[in-house]
């Protein structure tokens, strides 16, 4: 459930992993490699506090589409 602090709603990780469809490890995996950049606020306790805009954003990626044709790889056979 998101918090409001200051008329600003906020979700954490966990919250935001689930809405936008992915794992924390895929959610932490894309900040070690630099796929997504971290989000700019945390609580008193360095945990991250997602923004309706890094929720957003954060879903948009996990949305992200690319067709084999773009990544330069050979097409798929098809099923018999």
């Amino acid at each position: 459930m998101p918090t409001t602090l200051m008329g600003t709603r906020y979700y954490q990780t966990a919250e935001a992993c689930q809405l936008a469809g992915i794992s924390k490890n895929t959610f932490f995996r894309w900040l070690r490699s630099g796929e997504i950049d971290d989000v700019s606020t945390v609580d008193r306790h360095g945990w991250r506090l997602f923004t309706d805009e890094d929720l957003a954003r954060l879903c948009r990626k996990a949305q992200h589409v690319t067709t084999r044709e773009l990544l330069g790889a050979l097409p798929v056979a098809a099923a018999c």
